[in-house]
């Protein structure tokens, strides 16, 4: 398969929701007993529920951010189902006017949790909209035109709005600071996975022993999402393949056939790691010169491919460019260079030689401007 023409979109282990995540409502627990991982998130949540339910009052506006496919749908969801009240879902760029936050929010019940997935796609007249209804639970809605116009202010009832996002750096200040609860989600643990596809496997009726657990969960990118992806595409390999049983043979012939390697990165991934290291010797490269190479789009790379890879340590950003980091060298199985601290340091220098006065400041600048502009 040419992975040159490959759509970032249908990778196999895209965080991003695909078509063939459709039944993926049917597998999101209800309950805390259900949910695993993000403890420093569930512990805080568990005590602002109960006593917002003590107090008999809406909870607190709640904002969740962190990358796509950790839980955010889901942990609103245990949230509306904890305070006992109706959870309404939509999407940042589904509002497209003030008309219809307004006909979303007076449609509300007391106490009801209103969960904006996306929250930083949101038009900037209808984020004004919401400020006051966040604030003071009030619409101010403009009638009339002209000099005949005016304001009218409606009441809404005490609502919970939970914000997803997966770019927090792109919500403005103000509606930022209008959230009372701001959580982060963290990429799960093979352990919280494992957790996570043992249920899931019981739901969808799938034979997986503990060995299969522990490989599908190491290669899945520390994404629920991806793993439960991956659960589906191995059942059909145990069904062709084995006895209908996804053990450790299973899961890494599936995995390998799949081109998922033991950290989780696919083709594309080695493809970028292998191009720095044979290309460029390990960098400095910029982006530009890396898309031209590996026949990506540069928004792609930084976008999808990057995160994951400087998460895991493979690479590294300098003011010249990507640098192939110890761990990147070692996981292509090669030798890592004797000068990797001078690429490191962005200015083609070791922390050694500065200190030591081997080179000079004006040296080092220059040999900086001379980089910037090549």
């Amino acid at each position: 398969m040419d992975f040159t023409d490959f759509d970032h979109d249908e990778r196999m282990i895209a965080r991003e929701r695909l078509p063939e995540d459709r039944d993926e409502k049917g597998l999101r627990p209800l309950t805390w007993e259900d949910y695993s991982g993000q403890k420093h998130v569930t512990d805080n949540l568990k005590i602002f529920i109960e006593a917002a339910m003590r107090r008999g009052e809406a909870l607190d506006h709640c904002l969740l951010y962190g990358p796509p496919g950790l839980g955010k749908t889901t942990l609103a969801g245990i949230i509306a189902n904890e305070l006992g009240v109706n959870l309404r879902i939509t999407t940042g760029p589904a509002i497209e006017k003030a008309g219809d936050l307004a006909a979303l929010l007076t449609s509300l019940q007391e106490r009801e949790v209103l969960f904006i997935d996306e929250i930083h796609r949101l038009n900037r007249s209808v984020e004004e909209v919401l400020y006051p209804a966040m604030e003071d639970f009030a619409l101010d809605i403009m009638i009339g035109k002209g000099p005949a116009a005016r304001s009218i202010r409606l009441d809404l009832p005490r609502f919970t709005l939970i914000g997803a996002t997966t770019r927090a750096g792109m919500l403005s200040a103000p509606l930022r600071d209008r959230f009372g609860m701001v959580h982060r989600l963290e990429l799960y643990k093979p352990e919280e996975l494992k957790s996570i596809l043992k249920r899931d496997a019981d739901i969808l009726q799938i034979g997986i022993d503990e060995e299969g657990l522990d490989c599908l969960a190491r290669r899945s990118r520390g994404t629920p999402r991806i793993a439960i992806r991956l659960l589906k595409r191995l059942r059909d390999f145990a069904e062709v393949r084995g006895e209908g049983m996804i053990d450790k043979k299973i899961a890494e012939f599936g995995l390998d056939q799949l081109s998922i390697d033991e950290m989780g990165l696919d083709l594309t991934d080695r493809r970028i790691l292998e191009t720095i290291a044979d290309k460029f010797l390990g960098g400095p490269v910029g982006l530009e010169t890396l898309a031209a190479c590996t026949g990506e789009d540069a928004g792609t790379i930084e976008d999808v491919y990057e995160p994951f890879l400087m998460q895991c340590g493979f690479i590294a950003k300098t003011p010249r460019g990507r640098v192939l980091a110890a761990a990147g060298w070692k996981h292509l199985g090669r030798e890592c260079p004797k000068d990797l601290d001078r690429k490191l340091s962005g200015l083609g220098v070791s922390s050694k030689e500065i200190s030591d006065g081997q080179i000079s400041i004006d040296e080092m600048m220059k040999d900086k401007e001379n980089g910037e502009k090549a």
